[in-house]
């Protein structure tokens, strides 16, 4: 895990990959919880019998639980040292590329994009990559922006 220790630090990791995270596997489960919390009950992410029918063969992952497991999966490739506080700010541009099929495997890799200093802290741009095992294509890229503040 890369752990970033101060503003000079953070501004100066710019350009680079942080790291990636381990394989973490999307089982029909994880997927039916999530379309329970959201309310997304779409057949072609619960419907086993009918998505086996569907364009991907089975059931798939919602996008949006992709994009939601950003925050732990980058938990294991990098972190903020020292006592700051980390609000999430927003995203630039997010892109579903592939779809996550039930039971693959994803895992996130994450560079930094952009750090601008400001009054109150610094603003963190960092590009999530979420790989598939096994496919050339991403599940996702997402451009996430973090404000960082000392408490």
């Amino acid at each position: 895990m890369r752990i970033l220790n101060d503003r000079d630090e953070i501004a100066a990791a710019v350009g680079e990959e942080l790291g990636v995270s381990e394989w973490v596997g999307i089982n029909q489960e994880r997927i039916d919880l999530f379309a329970d919390a959201t309310g997304d009950r779409q057949w072609i992410h619960i419907d086993p019998e009918r998505a086996a029918d569907g364009p991907f063969g089975g059931t798939i992952a919602h996008g949006y639980l992709t994009l939601s497991m950003l925050p732990s999966l980058g938990a294991q490739v990098f972190a903020f040292a020292g006592h700051l506080a980390r609000v999430n700010y927003g995203l630039n541009k997010v892109r579903f590329v592939a779809p996550v099929t039930v039971d693959a495997m994803v895992r996130d890799r994450v560079t930094v994009l952009e750090v601008k200093d400001l009054d109150r802290g610094q603003q963190v741009t960092l590009q999530h990559t979420v790989e598939i095992k096994g496919n050339d294509r991403p599940a996702c890229v997402a451009e996430t922006v973090t404000l960082l503040m000392p408490s």
